[in-house]
C-alpha cells in the first residue's frame, strides 16, 4: 500500500478538524536563501530558492463570514474569527499569519468569504527556512483560488508580505514571500528588491556533484523579539548618514561606508554593501556553471554576518567551522539571525564527513543533536488537489 502523500495528509487533517473533505489543498514551500542576508529591506539583491518542504493549506468555503483556522502543528491553539473584525493585534500566535493573509487581501480590495482552513507542514518552525511566509502564501493562494480571485503572483507576494509586516508585526522584506510564490525547480531566484525585477539563475546541484546541506542548530529564533527590527533601524540610520535612500545606493562604492562616523552603523552598512556585491558575484559564477566557486563567497558572507552585522550565534559559528573542516567548500548562517540554520556547500563524497564533524562539534559542547536536510531547488506554491 502506498503511503499517503502530503496532500492526502492535509486533507485527512481537514476531515479530522471539520468532519468533511476539503475543496482543495494548496502547498507553499519554505526557502533557503543561498546568499543575500538583510539586503532585502535595504532595497538590494537576494538569491533564494524554494524547498520541497513547506506548508499545506486544506480549505473549503463557508457561508457565515468566519475564518476557521486549525493547525496540526499547534492543535491546542485553534482560532475562529469573523473576517469583518480582522485588524492588526486581533489574532496572535501562529494564527496571526493566515489571518493576516485574509486581512491583507481585504486591504487590497480582494475580500474573500468565510473559509475553513486546516494547516499541515513538514517545515520546522524557527529554523530560518521561512515557515511564516510559507504559511501566509499557502493561505493567500487557497483563499484567492477558492473564491475565484485572479491575482498575479508578484502581487500576491506583496499582499503576503503586508500580512507579515502590518498584521503580524514583523518588519521583513519581500524575499521570503517572493521565493515561496515565484521560484522554479532547478533555479535560484535573483530578486532586485528595489525594482522587483527577477531572474531565474541555474542552480543544478546534482549535475555539479554537490549537495547544499542545511544544518538546523536547534536554536530557535523569533523575529518579533526586537533584534531584527533593531538591525533594520541601524541600516536606515546608516543610509541617512550617507545621504542616500537605502544602502543599496552605495553597492558600487564600498569605500563610502568609511564616511560613517558611528562604528556600529559603519559595520552594519559594510555588511549590506559587501553582501550585495557577493550576491552579484555568486550569480556570475552560477551563470558560468561554477557552483563550486561560490563556496568562498558563502564563508565570507558568514564572517560578515558574524562580525559586522553581529547576528550569528555560537552554534552557527561552530557548525560553519566544523562543516568546512569536514570538506565543505563554504558555509554560512542563513535567515534573520540569532538562531535557526546554517547552509554548507559540500561535494557529495564529503557529505557524510561534514555531518559527522558537525555532530561531533555539538556533542563535544553538549548541545542538542543538530538536524540535517539536503536542500534541492524546487517549484514554488501551487495547488496539489
Amino acid at each position: 500500500m502506498t503511503a499517503p502523500g502530503p496532500a492526502d495528509q492535509a486533507a485527512g487533517w481537514f476531515a479530522e478538524c471539520y468532519g468533511t473533505s476539503p475543496e482543495g489543498v494548496w502547498h507553499a514551500p519554505g526557502r533557503v536563501n543561498l546568499i543575500g542576508e538583510h539586503t532585502d529591506y535595504n532595497e538590494g539583491f537576494v538569491l533564494p530558492f524554494a524547498l520541497r518542504q513547506g506548508v499545506r493549506a486544506a480549505a473549503s468555503r463557508l457561508g457565515d463570514g468566519l475564518l476557521e483556522l486549525r493547525s496540526r502543528q499547534a492543535p491546542d491553539a485553534p482560532a475562529t474569527v469573523p473576517l469583518g473584525s480582522l485588524a492588526p493585534g486581533s489574532v496572535t500566535g501562529w494564527a496571526a499569519y493566515p489571518a493576516g493573509a485574509a486581512w491583507a487581501l481585504a486591504r487590497a480590495g480582494l475580500s474573500v468569504g468565510g473559509t475553513s482552513i486546516a494547516i499541515d507542514a513538514d517545515l520546522e518552525r524557527g529554523a530560518a527556512l521561512s515557515s511564516s511566509a510559507a504559511l501566509e502564501c499557502a493561505t493567500a493562494l487557497a483563499l484567492t483560488e477558492l473564491h475565484g480571485l485572479s491575482v498575479p503572483r508578484p502581487d500576491l507576494a506583496t499582499i503576503a508580505r503586508r500580512a507579515e509586516n502590518e498584521f503580524a508585526g514583523i518588519p521583513t522584506g519581500i524575499m521570503d514571500q517572493s521565493a515561496s510564490l515565484l521560484c522554479r525547480a532547478g533555479y535560484a531566484l535573483l530578486l532586485d528588491c528595489r525594482s522587483g525585477d527577477r531572474d531565474d539563475v541555474p542552480f543544478d546541484l546534482p549535475g555539479a556533484g554537490l549537495v547544499l546541506l542545511v544544518v538546523d542548530t536547534r536554536v530557535r529564533h523569533a523575529l518579533s523579539d526586537g533584534r531584527y527590527a533593531e538591525r533594520r533601524r541601524d541600516c536606515e540610520e546608516a543610509a541617512r548618514a550617507l545621504g542616500v535612500r537605502a544602502l543599496r545606493d552605495v553597492t558600487d562604492d564600498p569605500a563610502a561606508v568609511d564616511r560613517i562616523a558611528d562604528p556600529v552603523l559603519r559595520r552594519r552598512a559594510r555588511h549590506v554593501v559587501t553582501e550585495n556585491r557577493r550576491v552579484l558575484a555568486t550569480v556570475g559564477l552560477l551563470r558560468a556553471g561554477d557552483i563550486a566557486g561560490c563556496g568562498p563567497l558563502l564563508s565570507a558572507s558568514h564572517a560578515s554576518l558574524r562580525d559586522d552585522f553581529e547576528i550569528s550565534w555560537p552554534e552557527a559559528d561552530a557548525a560553519v567551522d566544523a562543516a568546512v573542516a569536514g570538506g565543505a567548500l563554504g558555509a554560512r548562517m542563513t535567515g534573520g539571525g540569532f538562531g535557526g540554520s546554517i547552509i554548507a556547500l559540500v561535494p557529495e563524497r564529503n557529505a557524510p564527513d561534514v555531518r559527522a564533524r558537525v555532530r561531533e562539534a555539538f556533542a563535544g559542547r553538549r548541545w542538542p543533536v543538530p538536524g540535517f536536510l539536503e536542500a534541492l531547488p524546487s517549484d514554488g506554491a501551487r495547488r496539489l488537489r
